[in-house]
């Protein structure tokens, strides 16, 4: 086995891990000191520890480890690249295993991704398989399995193509119900209905799809995966299939497939590529036929820390100051799909300890919260929002996070649980902060016990991350800049980004999603003015007066830190515009 070289910072070669990633301002002393004493405690490897505690990322550890052992680093594995008949071979379940994979054959020897070279037992084991001398080179953890996954899917041919064979599948006789979890990539079924099933589950999972939309059209069936928040067609199979997909879905989502003209929901839980992921299915009739929305839920997804969600400095700063208070409300706003939840999350996890009694009531509860106690709304059985919140109060919690405020009742008894030394958390669905206001007032709540119990409204959007690896710098025209608000002479000469497309985005010029906000504190004038039931334009006047940024300036700083791009704020910002 022959090592390839780097060429680069030899002086690095064979240094401690911790003290490369310090010297490379990637982590400080202090954080390494805290992951040896942890590594003395539990054992473990060190970069493994430091990732854990969010004390670097996984690519910071890659670089060091290639700086350590003199390997190259390779960013991004494209899996049309790879040779097929070099990973032919390769079990897939070995290969994920060790998280190493063939890339391709170099002169006489075969060059093999993989994620710690310090393992070399899986290196010695594909040079005795391959017959070849093995060039490693590094790359993280989860880029190469998620190149496994894709060139394990071509290799097996599970492509559109399988269409060609489904007419008369006879999904009654084949389809079952999946009763423990099971990895669908080492599922070997030959029915070409399970196999386009388990593909589109695969393809999802593989794309980051937050939800796949199966919709009858009238001559055909529309498969549309979102991505970041956007939607992306995927595939159009015949409408003669949709009856089978249809019933194959709702087989595991353990529906009734023979009622057609009632909504159903249903859960599956699934394993894919190591990933434990919770799928929420709905069906509802349209005039073609059934249509079918999954919501993909990956429960081994490690909660985001509040500081890494997208916000300011400054309001970061008051945020954190928000869910330290003892009593009170603080209101999450936005439409579906915005992120608010994750928020609350974050906000629960940030003061989640020993000392704090924190009960949840949620539809559904979609990360589970170690410590905290946490309630599942089922209207079937008349456990609502606020009969969940009445019980609540019975149990002395400090902290009540209400996944949503929907009507009166929930409204009036999360305000009396915060006037009588209860911290709330909960979300309404309006367009930006002043708006929450009125919406509760709408309700019915009295405005004089809303003013006195609400602490801040936080209004947010999500905005997709524009690629580093392929962005484009310019510079934004006079109708730009007029159009976000700013003035043409004052900035001339910015440079923005825009998105552009390569492997490592999916070609989409984006790769994840971060929040914007708009922070409005409820002052003594916000309360003057809900008391007096004056309109949200009126307020949001004067919260901006009083410094706060709406969601269009916050995106702009964004746009302006090389964040996102100029379209995406204004696609998800339309409605600020006056």
């Amino acid at each position: 086995m022959r090592v390839g070289a780097m060429g680069a910072e030899r002086s690095w070669v064979g240094r401690p891990l911790g003290e490369i990633l310090v010297a490379h301002g990637r982590t400080t002393v202090a954080r390494i000191d805290e992951a040896l004493a942890l590594q003395r405690e539990r054992g473990g490897r060190l970069g493994e520890l430091l990732v854990g505690m969010k004390a670097v990322t996984e690519a910071d550890v890659v670089h060091a480890l290639g700086l350590q052992f003199d390997l190259p680093v390779v960013e991004a594995i494209a899996a049309e690249a790879i040779q097929t008949e070099v990973v032919g071979p390769i079990p897939i379940n070995y290969a994920k295993q060790y998280r190493v994979l063939p890339l391709r054959w170099v002169d006489e020897a075969v060059e093999v991704a993989c994620a710690d070279p310090v393992d070399t037992a899986p290196l010695d084991d594909l040079c005795a398989i391959l017959g070849r001398e093995v060039r490693p080179v590094l790359a993280a953890g989860q880029t190469i399995l998620d190149a496994i996954n894709r060139v394990f899917d071509r290799k097996s041919g599970v492509t559109d193509a399988a269409m060609d064979d489904l007419e008369g599948a006879d999904l009654q006789n084949i389809a079952h119900e999946l009763e423990e979890p099971q990895d669908l990539l080492d599922v070997d079924e030959e029915a070409p209905i399970i196999r386009l099933v388990n593909s589109l589950l695969f393809q999802s999972v593989k794309d980051r799809a937050s939800d796949i939309h199966i919709e009858p059209m009238e001559r055909d069936i529309s498969v549309r995966f979102r991505v970041d928040g956007v939607l992306k067609e995927i595939m159009r199979p015949a409408k003669r299939y949709h009856a089978s997909i249809s019933s194959r879905v709702k087989i595991m989502a353990g529906l009734n497939i023979a009622e057609k003209r009632l909504p159903q929901d249903g859960r599956i839980r699934i394993k894919l590529a190591g990933k434990d992921i919770d799928i929420r299915v709905a069906t509802a009739p349209t005039s073609h036929g059934e249509r079918i929305t999954m919501r993909l839920l990956d429960r081994s997804a490690v909660l985001v820390d509040l500081s890494s969600l997208g916000f300011q400095e400054d309001n970061y700063k008051v945020m954190q100051e928000l869910i330290q208070r003892a009593h009170g409300i603080l209101l999450v706003t936005g439409p579906t799909g915005s992120g608010k939840t994750t928020t609350l999350y974050a906000c629960l996890a940030k003061i989640n300890t020993k000392d704090q009694m924190i009960i949840t009531v949620e539809d559904p509860v979609e990360y589970q919260l170690q410590g905290v106690s946490q309630i599942q709304v089922n209207p079937k059985i008349e456990l609502t929002f606020a009969g969940g919140l009445r019980s609540i109060l019975r149990h002395d919690p400090d902290v009540i996070m209400v996944g949503e405020i929907r009507d009166l009742e929930t409204a009036e008894i999360a305000i009396q649980a915060s006037l009588t030394g209860h911290l709330v958390f909960s979300t309404v669905h309006t367009n930006d902060a002043p708006g929450a206001l009125t919406r509760l007032i709408d309700m019915g709540v009295e405005p004089f016990l809303l003013s006195s119990s609400l602490l801040a409204v936080l209004a947010q959007r999500l905005v997709r991350v524009v690629c580093k690896a392929c962005r484009v710098p310019y510079q934004p025209s006079e109708a730009e800049l007029v159009e976000l608000g700013l003035d043409p002479n004052q900035s001339a000469g910015l440079t923005v980004f825009r998105e552009k497309g390569c492997p490592a985005c999916l070609n989409s010029g984006y790769v994840g999603r971060v929040g914007i906000y708009e922070l409005m504190m409820i002052d003594d004038d916000v309360r003057d003015m809900t008391r007096r039931k004056l309109d949200s334009n009126t307020i949001k006047k004067l919260a901006i007066q009083r410094g706060m940024r709406t969601l269009r300036d916050d995106g702009l700083l964004k746009v302006v830190q090389g964040v996102t791009t100029i379209s995406e704020v204004m696609r998800v910002t339309q409605e600020d515009v006056a």
